[in-house]
């Protein structure tokens, strides 16, 4: 099993610590501990309290059951927490998926969602959200990819880096197809805070029996260094995941679960005034993109805090370069998702840093760079 070198991240790895602002990230602005001694019922005496011995394989039963309570049913044993959703993605892939099992993917995709898969030797059916068709996921087109052949169905709604989502309705008709050949639903929920528009998909682990959902505190609680992630996923499965993890990072900090405790049971706290700021800045990209509309064209998201707004006749990765270069202003070129002539526009930022990256997009696209 050989990984292809993942695009986003070779182009984040320096720019990300470089950059003056950053307009490329699809989760909210970061907190602080300050932020969160402030807005949850965290206290220096908690960390102070802590001892660094060994934690469970599966996450503290006091932070499984918290995110049980809040984005499932309240079973803490169908939860497992990991160092990140990218650490409980691979785990859970390679532990169901095997060379030439055909898997339906999302496409553009963020690349642990078809990576894993790839070296692994599964066949890659792509399940396409078009620029044309506003992005809209065709569900008449799935039912036709799912077939008795399909292992899994992959898809990440809200979805990175579109923004585009699917109704409570709409999720509902996917489950159905999955259910209906007994394929495995691999379901990203990394925004599931994070609509806006369309509605809130539920988790679909909770519903159905082959479903397993990921879920962070990296996107909308703004906790990305944190490094927490999960899966809901059945109890027999989660068994298997262990003995992997056994060999890999063996458990969390218990340092970084009390701190990830105190932000589940804040986490409206720690929405609020973040998703206030996404709703009020997703308008000022939708004015930004009126007033360029001879240059630039795009679809409104649905949830999360990117867009993925076209550059009418200008390359995306000389864009982006020159950006950075000359402005310290990062953004994503499509080409990291295999989306030429795109970019993904995060608007998680205070309002000033966006309206700064902005225009320096403006200045950019006025001295026309080309290709």
């Amino acid at each position: 099993m050989k990984l292809r070198r993942a695009p986003l991240e070779d182009w984040l790895r320096d720019y990300y610590f470089d950059a003056r602002i950053d307009i490329s990230s699809s989760g909210v602005e970061p907190y602080a501990m300050t932020d969160l001694f402030r807005l949850t019922a965290l206290e220096p005496e908690d960390l102070a309290d802590v001892v660094f011995r060994d934690s469970r394989s599966c996450g503290a039963p006091e932070l499984r059951a918290a995110i049980a309570e809040r984005w499932g049913d309240g079973d803490l044993g169908r939860v497992m927490v990991t160092s990140g959703s990218g650490e409980v993605q691979y785990m859970v892939l390679t532990t169901i998926l095997r060379p030439g099992d055909e898997v339906v993917v999302v496409e553009p995709a963020y690349h642990t969602l078809v990576g894993i898969a790839e070296a692994i030797g599964c066949k890659i059916v792509p399940w396409k959200l078009r620029w044309e068709d506003g992005f809209a996921p065709d569900l008449d087109e799935l039912a036709t990819l799912v077939t008795p052949r399909t292992r899994a169905v992959i898809a990440n709604f809200p979805h990175n880096p579109t923004g585009m989502s699917v109704s409570p309705q709409e999720q509902s008709r996917i489950v159905d197809i999955a259910r209906m050949h007994g394929t495995y639903l691999i379901w990203d929920s990394v925004f599931a805070d994070m609509t806006y528009d369309h509605g809130t998909p539920p988790n679909p682990a909770m519903s159905y029996a082959r479903a397993i959902s990921f879920g962070t505190l990296s996107k909308g609680l703004g906790l990305p260094g944190l490094r927490v992630g999960w899966c809901f996923a059945p109890e027999e499965l989660i068994e298997e995941l262990v003995v992997l993890r056994d060999y890999t990072t063996l458990a969390l900090s218990p340092l970084v679960e009390t701190v990830a405790l105190h932000a589940v049971r804040g986490a409206d706290a720690l929405l609020e005034p973040r998703m206030r700021l996404v709703r009020e800045n997703v308008e000022r990209v939708a004015a930004w993109v009126d007033d360029h509309e001879d240059h630039v064209g795009w679809v409104r998201p649905h949830g999360g805090a990117v867009a993925f707004p076209r550059l009418h006749g200008v390359d995306d990765e000389v864009f982006c370069d020159r950006l950075m270069r000359d402005h310290g202003v990062l953004l994503v070129p499509g080409s990291c998702f295999g989306s030429r002539g795109h970019v993904r526009l995060g608007f998680g930022v205070p309002a000033d840093q966006l309206d700064d990256g902005l225009s320096a997009m403006s200045s950019l696209l006025g001295h026309g760079v080309r290709p």
